[in-house]
């Protein structure tokens, strides 16, 4: 075993532990779901319960993208404007293979897509990591770059998927396995495999070393330049995977598509556990966080109590109670 590896091979370790503060999300998330019940009963239908967690899976799987990268110390601010630039480009590619290839051009655009989403990231993580600029500013510029694109592939309108493909395309989203949404199935399987990747993984244990303390991750043997572009790229690829989903749900990309995600995911991300300063994840709270997220949303539909407009106001305040939260308790 390297010394990299015997370094890091204790917080593998703790990261297992159970501790109370892990399992903050999923009990803020039981507390909020019995409120929503008490304020509404239509709050607890089937129908209403289904449509929350399937809505819930685009902020949830490009979380589990963003927990790499907020576990290295990063952040990714072009998210929304990614997905929607990513969206673009599948419906594009779509429409264009439609009529040689008929319904498989379906296929071939998910293709594209997360070969599309993956470049994206490591555009952003290459910048990062050679240019060694922040990761706000670098993310800032992309963000402003791929929303830029995307109004210039709309012309500032709208671009909607064929129509020999909507048909075909629509169960993904509205479709289900064995009563499950597809939605709610492929979160799932991508948080599994990032919760296997995280947990499980030599590259896991790097992700979570360099976020503690980079110049010992360093000094170790770990190669941080390509830790944090390999956190960037898994980043692209999921909200490449998001973008699937959300495809057949609109079948158009605007240019307000994926606006003011990268707030709802890293808010799902920093209430989930992770911290925002690296060093440590949990891929199944960020799960929790999306959900807490959707949940509260929903309530405010529901509700008479608060205006529907401010669900932004409210995830703004929760990100700014998680950070003090995660202050005051790093600091007992």
């Amino acid at each position: 075993m390297s010394s990299a590896d015997t370094t890091m091979a204790a917080p593998e370790g703790e990261g297992f532990r159970l501790r109370w503060a892990d399992l903050a999300p999923f009990i803020a998330l039981a507390v909020i779901v019995v409120i929503g019940a008490l304020i509404n009963s239509n709050f607890m239908a089937a129908n209403n319960l289904l449509n929350v967690i399937t809505r819930t899976a685009f902020i949830a799987i490009i979380g589990v993208g963003a927990t790499f990268v907020i576990a290295t110390g990063g952040l990714d601010l072009s998210i929304g404007s990614m997905l929607a630039f990513v969206v673009g480009i599948m419906i594009m590619s779509m429409n264009a293979m439609a009529p040689a290839l008929g319904v498989w051009a379906i296929p071939a655009g998910a293709v594209v897509a997360l070969i599309v989403g993956s470049l994206c990231g490591l555009l952003n993580g290459v910048i990062i990591t050679v240019g060694k600029i922040e990761p706000f500013i670098v993310t800032l510029g992309t963000m402003g770059i791929f929303r830029a694109f995307i109004t210039w592939m709309t012309d500032g309108g709208s671009l909607s998927i064929d129509n020999s493909l909507r048909g075909a395309y629509r169960p993904v989203y509205f479709g289900s396995l064995f009563g499950i949404p597809y939605p709610v199935v492929i979160t799932i399987v991508v948080a599994l495999i990032g919760a296997f990747v995280l947990y499980r993984t030599k590259y896991g244990r790097r992700v979570t070393a360099v976020g503690s303390n980079a110049d010992v991750a360093r000094f170790s043997g770990v190669h941080v330049g390509r830790v944090r572009t390999m956190a960037f790229v898994i980043q692209g690829f999921c909200v490449a995977v998001a973008a699937i989903c959300y495809v057949p749900r609109l079948g158009a990309a605007t240019p307000t598509t994926g606006q003011l995600w990268e707030l709802q995911v890293i808010t799902a991300v920093v209430i989930g556990g992770t911290l925002l300063r690296g060093g440590k994840a949990h891929i199944w709270g960020t799960v929790a966080g999306a959900l807490i997220l959707e949940v509260i949303a929903n309530v405010m539909v529901l509700s008479d109590m608060v205006s529907e407009y401010l669900v932004a106001a409210v995830q703004g305040a929760i990100i700014i109670i998680a950070m003090l939260a995660h202050r005051f308790t790093s600091a007992r």
